[in-house]
């Protein structure tokens, strides 16, 4: 199924570029690949500092009232302490709900929150019932001390579906959000009507390749090298979430991928920043690094699209220096009859071109039939 209409990459650049904005030269000129988009995501996420270990908001300042919102765009108000919350395996989770109809579910990418969908939710709200959910681990939700593996999160949406939404839905979901959405969908066939990805995580297996996670341990390394690269990756870790707090950094990470960066304000700092600031933040970052990031090889992309059965939507942001436009091709390739639209913006596309996300999405979710496919079920 496709869209009634593509938007080229001259027509959204007409909408999204303004002469003021200057376009950063690491998102046209590093070329894009076939390969891990966890594996590029985490080496920046280790050279830059994450943005979601910051600690104060750009300039110094925590207060929102020096924002200007995206002119004729309604925003989501920003709540310091959150808005909903559902109890799910003894963790508080963190979501927004807004609007009547059939139900969106928004899930946000690394390191940020619902409130990253601060342009999204209340538009699509008033011809959907949007859920925004906070992940656990990030934005509002428990900073739980666990093993974190990319089907906790298939779990948690799995179960929010069933219990708080509690009828078929779309997933719309950005970078580590859109793999979430689509490891979801590809296993809940009867509670997904259809996923839309901006600029998703994840990476196409290498064929005839075979991961071994049962590798034996030698005692040397078991009681020698394990703890000491441990120790090793806390101090260097450690670090790095002490530097991404600085206000430079901050910003400079922000506006490496939001190619335009006028929505680089205070209230989405404000976002990052508070979470941060959890108890277990630092210790939920570290195993972030050193238990999720570093094994998503047994985890790929081709194995969860071929288990799809629902519309695919790809809303990519070409300009991205993280995930670029060839992903999406290569997903559409494997994936025939997804829909893609192609912007001019950076790795958050919603947040920074959510005027043509919000259009583009809603064409997408009208070409759907969704009363239809809800009957059928």
């Amino acid at each position: 199924m496709s869209l009634p209409y593509t938007i080229s990459s001259h027509a959204a650049s007409t909408q999204v570029c303004k002469p003021r904005h200057r376009f950063l030269p690491s998102a046209t000129a590093r070329p894009s690949t076939f390969g891990s988009g966890c594996g590029i995501i985490r080496r920046n996420l280790l050279l830059n500092g994450v943005v979601a270990a910051a600690g104060v908001s750009i300039n110094g300042s925590s207060s929102l009232g020096a924002d200007y919102p995206v002119p004729g765009m309604e925003r989501l108000p920003f709540k310091p302490d959150g808005y909903n919350f559902w109890k799910w395996r003894g963790h508080n989770i963190h979501y927004v709900e807004q609007g009547k109809g059939i139900p969106v579910v928004l899930i946000h990418g690394f390191g940020a929150s619902a409130f990253h969908w601060r342009y999204n939710l209340p538009e699509l709200a008033k011809m959907y019932k949007v859920y925004a959910i906070d992940l656990l681990g990030f934005g509002w939700s428990d900073k739980a001390i666990i093993e974190y593996d990319t089907m906790i999160w298939k779990d948690q949406v799995t179960d929010f579906l069933k219990e708080v939404v509690k009828e078929p839905a779309i997933l719309v979901g950005n970078s580590l959000g859109g793999f979430t959405a689509l490891v979801t969908a590809a296993e809940l066939h009867d509670q997904v009507l259809g996923v839309a990805l901006l600029n998703s995580a994840g990476q196409f297996g290498t064929p005839g390749e075979e991961v071994n996670n049962d590798v034996e341990e030698t005692t040397l390394q078991k009681f020698l090298w394990k703890p000491l690269k441990e120790v090793i990756q806390r101090i260097v870790l450690g670090f790095v979430f002490l530097q991404a707090k600085q206000p430079a950094r901050i910003e400079s990470v922000l506006k490496r991928v939001y190619i335009n960066t006028k929505n680089v304000d205070d209230y989405l700092v404000e976002s990052i920043r508070r979470p941060a600031a959890d108890p277990n933040a630092g210790e939920v970052y570290y195993r972030l690094m050193t238990r999720f990031m570093l094994n998503q090889t047994k985890y790929t992309l081709d194995s969860f699209l071929s288990k799809l059965s629902c519309p695919l939507l790809l809303l990519w942001g070409d300009l991205d220096p993280w995930v670029g436009p060839t992903k999406a091709v290569r997903i559409k390739e494997f994936y025939p009859n997804a829909s893609l639209v192609s912007l001019q913006a950076g790795h958050c596309p919603h947040d920074e071109v959510p005027e043509l996300v919000n259009g583009a999405l809603i064409n997408w979710l009208s070409s759907l039939k969704l009363e239809a496919s809800l009957q059928t079920l």
